[in-house]
């Protein structure tokens, strides 16, 4: 992972841009202090990727028990489940 400075990479920021695209990381620093870092938008951090597959969870649980019953889930019923604490 490379280190630029602030100047630098205002300087050069559509190369940088086209280097982290392409997969490469760079940290840039103020002061020689770290202070941002470029990745490429593919990374997604493994807490957000562990909450869209909950998400989906939940949602195919719901697509399930509407199969089941037939028809949309009622409001009442969803309150209910709420209340309940089921998510």
């Amino acid at each position: 992972m490379e280190t630029i400075g602030l100047f630098e990479a205002k300087t050069h920021l559509s190369a940088l841009v086209a280097r982290v695209a392409a997969g490469d990381e760079i940290v840039i620093t103020r002061h020689n202090k770290p202070v941002a870092k470029l990745v490429p938008i593919s990374e997604v951090p493994p807490e957000v990727v562990k909450r869209r597959r909950r998400i989906a969870a939940e949602l195919q649980a719901i697509g399930r028990e509407m199969e089941k019953r037939g028809g949309p889930i009622t409001r009442e019923e969803i309150l209910e489940w709420v209340h309940e604490g089921r998510k």
